[in-house]
């Protein structure tokens, strides 16, 4: 950790940090409480600002579908000035508010290809910004998801992989966040389209949009989209459109 080091060069045994999450798993809508202890090293120092944020993998800041160098904050929360006594151990709780749109890791229980999410802790002492905790949590989807998720396997669609984009937009109107995430699936063999379908859904509280592709933009109550609202969707809206069968 560069912070370690710095303060190693100048003689002094540096303070440690511990980011505790009150949970590994979170849904979107949610709290999630964060506590963080701080202890003292050999010296008193003082911290310019303590700073936690909810971080993602965005699609056009990686070079590879694997790789994680620049992830994006989604949500954020910080402790501003404070002095940090030597041998001193010092809990710092606050929390951070998922969003409705936060995009996921997970559907059905299992992770989803592209998706990555962690709380990083970021630390300021001297101009020396150290961010070396981090620290991966699951987001998993809300029933609206894996509904969607069940029928589109049982009518033969495969899923490829998730993709966060940034300052992504569409004619749609529920979007709040500068990230949206495209859920992509291989159609069925039967169709003509060769391509991948980009399922995106913009959820809020009261309503869920539905953005198939760049075919439009649908709002729903997320009561009404249960496995059987989805199967007759996907009969009745994607088969005319794209099946060879019609």
């Amino acid at each position: 950790m560069a912070l370690r080091r710095l303060l190693s060069s100048v003689g002094v045994n540096a303070p440690s940090v511990e980011t505790l999450l009150e949970r590994s798993a979170i849904y979107p809508g949610q709290q999630l409480p964060v506590t963080v202890v701080m202890r003292g090293g050999g010296a008193d120092v003082e911290v310019g600002r303590l700073v936690v944020e909810l971080v993602v993998r965005v699609e056009e800041s990686e070079p590879t579908e694997t790789e994680w160098n620049n992830p994006q904050v989604v949500t954020s929360f910080q402790v501003d000035r404070f002095v940090l006594r030597a041998g001193s151990e010092v809990p710092y709780k606050g929390v951070l508010e998922v969003p409705w749109g936060m995009p996921l890791t997970h559907v059905l229980g299992a992770p989803l290809k592209g998706g990555r999410c962690a709380v990083r802790t970021t630390i300021e002492i001297d101009n020396a910004v150290d961010k070396g905790d981090f620290d991966e949590l699951q987001v998993h989807g809300l029933p609206v998801h894996d509904a969607m998720f069940r029928a589109f396997a049982d009518h033969g669609y495969r899923f490829d992989e998730a993709e966060v984009k940034a300052h992504w937009r569409n004619h749609h109107t529920l979007q709040t966040l500068p990230y949206c995430q495209e859920l992509e699936f291989w159609y069925p063999p039967a169709y003509r389209n060769s391509a991948q379908l980009e399922m995106v859904l913009i959820v809020t509280k009261d309503m869920v949009e539905v953005i198939p592709g760049s075919v439009g933009a649908y709002q729903f109550a997320p009561a009404t989209l249960d496995h059987a609202w989805w199967s007759r969707w996907i009969e009745h809206f994607c088969e005319p459109r794209w099946s060879s069968a019609v």
